[in-house]
């Protein structure tokens, strides 16, 4: 037994790291997930071992959101929670950023986790009722350098407000996760040097795990979270405060 059971839950970038955790996390808190990537083999993997079913899913085009939500339903008959957690990341500031690649970022980043709203909004009006969890980053909290990958996280906080503000008489709850130094490709993608000096800054001492950003997730999505909309969790180990 779980506080997920009978939840049938959607989860983006499902196929490893922080949204496979999530996966993993939801399934054994009794929640039905369906895994959605760009990165089939990792994604029916994760779907595979834990029971779940796959959809491979461009969070950019709303034709396979539309696919996704609609396949959901139909196996499914309602959709109770929706965790936008693709994403990607991009270095460069104003001195040294590349058009083609801010529009990239924003494109997976931000447009993404607008069509996911957009697309499950209806099916959890008909509903009155559900939880939307938008992973954003401590880079929606402060400026950083990264001018495109702090835009498009600054942008899904502000979305998150605005679809609280609009879905809340629904009952439908959105919120959002700010992750810090997180143990994923992304993080290791970053060298050892500023991985050194970033973790140095961290009060805790330490980088957090991808099951202790899922557990805030879980949270946000059981009904244990009932009051809890337009807010924000920051899951970084102290590091902005």
């Amino acid at each position: 037994m779980g506080n997920l059971d009978g939840k049938t839950i959607i989860i983006t970038g499902g196929g490893k790291g922080q949204g496979a955790a999530e996966v993993k996390l939801a399934t054994n808190l009794g929640a039905k997930v369906v895994v959605t990537d760009v990165l089939d083999d990792e994604g029916n993997q994760i779907a595979e071992e834990t029971g779940n079913v796959y959809h491979s899913l461009d969070v950019t085009d709303p034709e396979q959101w539309s696919d996704v939500v609609n396949s959901t339903v139909s196996d499914f008959g309602r959709i109770d929670g929706l965790v936008n957690n693709a994403g990607i990341f991009g270095h460069g500031g104003i001195l040294d950023s590349d058009i083609e690649q801010f529009k990239k970022i924003i494109d997976v980043n931000q447009i993404g986790t607008y069509l996911g709203m957009a697309a499950v909004a209806p099916i959890m009006v008909s509903q009155m009722s559900g939880s939307i969890v938008n992973i954003s980053s401590i880079a929606g909290m402060r400026g950083r350098k990264a001018i495109g990958y702090g835009a498009s996280k600054w942008a899904v906080r502000g979305m998150t407000k605005c679809a609280a503000n609009e879905l809340g008489s629904y009952n439908i709850r959105v919120n959002s996760i700010h992750p810090g130094a997180i143990e994923t490709d992304m993080l290791s993608g970053l060298g050892d040097a500023t991985i050194n000096r970033l973790v140095s800054n961290v009060p805790m001492q330490r980088s957090g795990t991808p099951d202790e950003v899922g557990t805030a997730v879980m949270f946000l999505l059981s009904d244990e979270a009932s009051y809890i909309s337009g807010t924000e969790i920051v899951v970084d180990g102290g590091l902005i405060a």
